[in-house]
């Protein structure tokens, strides 16, 4: 049987030694689609204003006027509480302001009298004064009484309570029989009667996670959906981002509170609601997939599974790299007036020569300039050479030539409202026939797709690579598969040949780690 199973297991070792077949990469056009981002949360429906109404008068509460759920207009009638001491007080007041009217006529009087006779020299100065005097008191008697009476009005009319505001009758903590408190004469605060609130505009009050709470910021529309309305979204905006952040259950999150028009009254105080805050949207974006961005930590793993040979690849990338350093100088605003004294700067000549950047993009050379220069200038400023007055004139040329950095298709940011989005990333392009990298920029990215801000044009296609994991089992195959090969499948004994001299009878190698032959 050992002899069977030798054989058996060597013809697997073959096999093992064969090569692994390479990884197909995936070429994807760039295309223009739509592209939107989202914060996603949950809240719960409040009023927009909230109004706990209390009254100034004490006693007790004589009739409720309103139910919960009520609409009310301004000024309507809500409570009324008992008016019997307000009115007596008013009474009373009202008599004592009639007798200070009567005293200040009377002391008018006297005053006139008192006038002719000092006249005539009847009475004395000190007499006549003391008219005078009279008078002033009795009309400052009449200010008092008419004041209080004022006062005695207003309490009597604070018996009645009325809606401060147009709204609905959203909670009553009173009812009729109960003896209630004045504000202005108990340290509590009083007693509330009611809470109203007017429910043509709510708010959605949401917690947003602290890693999203940076893209969001007043004015952004939201859409909302509670479980009674599921299939009728709401549209409101962002109306501020509270300071404070709350944490439960170790997530710091941040309140946002979202405004939304209710006229038609769906939307209930306490309502559960989904938030959909849209952060950003582009409807006509340049975009690639995101499987198909690298970064410098894995772009050369990836160049690695796509064959490139690794001194063409770093060519590639030097290249790369100074066209894009390059451009962002050139894309600064002080570049353009930081010119070398006395450096020209030519314009390209109609029909003049054309390069391909390492990007994809034809740009017109100045005149007189060839590409190999051209190359030569990327390279010295790549290396941190020191350009000439005339190559800087150049290298500006070239700038201006591809645009400032952006390529055709892009879409520029608006006023740097999404500057939290994007990054800058390697792709790999198929450009003639071989696949190069190619530095981008990118902007709005949802879970698929990222907005190319430059970096590519609408005819490239990139290449996507299969998963991270995919690539390091398959490489970890290889090796395993290798190192069976190698050393031998645990468990089988292994053999060795050892050369035999020509002119000489082979003979067989023994076993090794065996005390004979087989039986």
């Amino acid at each position: 049987m050992r002899r069977i199973l030798i054989p058996l297991l060597l013809v697997a070792v073959a096999a093992c030694k064969e090569e692994v077949a390479p990884l197909v990469y995936q070429a994807v056009p760039v295309e223009t689609r739509a592209i939107a981002v989202s914060v996603r949360a949950a809240g719960n429906v409040q009023p927009d204003t909230v109004v706990e109404v209390k009254s100034k008068a004490s006693g007790e509460i004589l009739q409720m006027a309103v139910e919960t759920g009520q609409d009310v207009s301004r000024g309507q009638l809500l409570v009324q509480v008992d008016q019997r001491t307000p009115r007596n007080t008013l009474a009373q007041t009202e008599a004592e302001l009639e007798v200070a009217k009567a005293r200040f006529a009377n002391a008018e009087a006297q005053n006139r009298r008192s006038t002719e006779l000092f006249k005539s020299a009847s009475i004395t100065e000190q007499e006549h004064e003391t008219a005078v005097l009279a008078v002033a008191n009795a009309r400052a008697e009449v200010v008092r009484a008419q004041v209080a009476y004022e006062n005695a009005k207003i309490r009597m009319d604070d018996t009645d309570v009325r809606a401060p505001i147009a709204g609905t009758i959203i909670s009553k903590n009173v009812e009729r029989g109960q003896v209630i408190s004045s504000p202005t004469s108990d340290v509590g605060g009083g007693t509330v009667l009611l809470k109203m609130a007017d429910l043509n505009l709510v708010q959605v009050r949401t917690l947003v996670d602290e890693t999203d709470i940076g893209k969001v910021r007043a004015g952004l529309r939201a859409s909302v959906t509670v479980d009674a309305y599921p299939n009728q979204p709401f549209t409101g905006e962002v109306l501020k981002i509270e300071p404070q952040a709350e944490t439960a259950q170790n997530v710091t999150m941040f309140p946002v509170l979202i405004r939304i028009e209710n006229r038609n009254g769906l939307l209930k105080p306490g309502m559960n609601a989904d938030v959909e805050i849209q952060v950003g949207r582009r409807d006509s974006a340049l975009a690639v997939p995101n499987a198909a961005l690298r970064t410098q930590r894995d772009v050369n793993s990836a160049a690695q599974v796509l064959g490139i040979d690794s001194t063409r690849f770093a060519e590639m990338m030097r290249l790369a790299d100074a066209v894009r350093d390059s451009a962002r100088q050139a894309a600064a605003p002080a570049r353009d007036s930081a010119k070398p004294a006395g450096a020209p700067a030519p314009a390209p000549a109609p029909g003049g020569a054309t390069m391909t950047t390492p990007d994809g993009r034809t740009i017109a050379l100045p005149p007189g300039v060839t590409e190999p220069q051209v190359r030569e200038i990327f390279r010295k400023r790549f290396s941190g050479g020191t350009l000439t007055a005339q190559e800087q004139a150049v290298m500006q040329q070239l700038m201006r030539s591809m645009g400032g950095g952006r390529a055709g298709g892009g879409a520029r940011r608006p006023g740097g409202s999404d500057y939290q989005f994007g990054g800058d990333y390697i792709v790999f392009v198929n450009r003639g026939g071989e696949i190069v990298p190619v530095h981008i920029r990118t902007g709005l990215t949802d879970l698929d797709y990222s907005e190319v801000i430059s970096g590519l044009k609408a005819t490239d296609s990139v290449v996507i690579l299969p998963s991270a994991s995919l690539v390091q089992a398959q490489e970890q195959f290889r090796q395993r598969m290798g190192s069976f090969a190698n050393q031998g499948v645990p468990g089988m004994r292994q053999t060795t040949n050892t050369p035999t001299p020509a002119g000489a009878a082979a003979t067989p190698a023994r076993p090794t780690g065996g005390t004979g032959g087989p039986r």
